[in-house]
């Protein structure tokens, strides 16, 4: 970058060159004057892209409405969980988003383009894993992978290669030339996700993607969806499995009978489901006085768990972090030995159901 100065000593103009956000130290050429100059950083604004934009999306068979003005922006590199019950709409988004419904209502676009009409040019960067993947059965792993890769449209010449780092990064090579049929559920399940990435999509979108993997498998795929994303694959996928959810996505969607009853980062949703904030405290030695702390402003009520562990609640108005502080100052005070201290939160499903209930008072 360029920047034209003048010096506030002798008022001569020079020019100086610096990276964006970098601060240089400048010598005028004329006085001598010694100053510095900062250059603006540019910000990326790659990320605040909507990759996805849904605006008012209704979906209806007959007399019955699937889906209700739903609107949600899915950003470039986002891991965008998608919950709801069973009936919720879930699947029909998503098979509108991959152009196999059409909308009754409403407007889709896909990395700008406009679906279903333009849905030819989307698909080159979708990668769709359905609910259950038609796999035939008769075909080995290699087989079935290579026909979905030719109808991606990939090249015959690094086809084989895609396969293979693929099926490698999922720890699944050694089932690469054996038949569908001789593989377990979790195993097909696997494939469905690796023939979805074979093409390098943009976006990955997941109908249940965990949903009969084993808990080591969980982790794996969980782990493989991060990195995806902190190397720029957006991830849009549902899930039953709310502590997948929650330990994964950035951003959230609850959707109940055809409505988005909240959409949010897991502490925003957080953020209206409490109304005061708790601390779990666990005491290794415990003394009589313990109970001074409930003379510390902001604490409202004390919860004994059992003998050496207890919840705090605190008024939600009060600083936090200083009340914590001086809980454990009384209590260190008082002859009490803490084992842990720790602010306590609720789950996902807590969180859910919350809204879903909230939700379902405004229906």
């Amino acid at each position: 970058m360029q920047k034209t100065i003048r010096c506030p000593n002798c008022q001569k103009i020079t020019k100086c060159t610096g990276k964006p956000g970098e601060t240089i130290k400048v010598t005028c050429p004329s006085c001598g004057a010694v100053g510095k100059v900062t250059f603006e950083s540019i910000k990326d604004l790659s990320s605040e892209i909507s990759l996805v934009s849904i605006k008012n999306i209704s979906k209806k068979y007959k007399d019955v409405l699937a889906l209700n003005n739903v609107s949600f922006d899915i950003k470039k590199g986002e891991i965008f969980g998608y919950i709801g019950p069973n009936g919720a709409g879930k699947t029909t988004t998503i098979k509108i988003m991959v152009g196999l419904l059409n909308k009754t209502a409403g407007n889709l676009s896909i990395n700008s383009y406009k679906m279903p009409e333009q849905k030819e040019k989307a698909h080159r960067f979708i990668g769709y894993m359905p609910q259950e993947v038609g796999f035939q059965k008769w075909r080995t792993a290699n087989h079935a992978l290579t026909t979905f890769g030719k109808l991606s449209g990939i090249d015959k010449n690094v086809l084989q290669k895609r396969i293979d780092e693929n099926l490698n990064i999922f720890n699944l090579t050694e089932y690469k030339n054996k038949k569908i049929s001789n593989l377990s559920g979790g195993t097909i399940q696997k494939l469905g996700i690796v023939q979805a990435l074979l093409h390098n999509p943009k976006l990955l979108i997941l109908d249940e993607p965990l949903s009969g993997l084993d808990p080591e498998s969980r982790y794996q795929v969980k782990k493989i969806l991060k990195e995806l994303s902190n190397n720029g694959t957006t991830v849009f996928f549902s899930s039953h499995i709310l502590s997948d959810v929650q330990d994964i996505a950035t951003k959230i969607c609850i959707l109940d009978w055809g409505h988005v009853i909240k959409i949010g980062s897991l502490d925003e949703l957080k953020s209206e489901f409490i109304e005061e904030n708790q601390i779990e405290i666990i005491l290794s030695k415990r003394s009589d006085k313990f109970k001074e702390i409930s003379n510390i402003p902001g604490v409202k009520n004390i919860i004994e768990k059992s003998l050496q562990k207890f919840l705090v609640t605190v008024d939600k108005t009060e600083d936090f972090d200083e009340v914590i502080h001086k809980i454990t100052k009384t209590l260190l005070e008082n002859d009490n030995r803490i084992r842990s201290i720790t602010p306590a939160s609720p789950s996902l499903d807590e969180v859910y159901q919350y809204y879903l209930r909230k939700g379902g008072e405004k229906q």
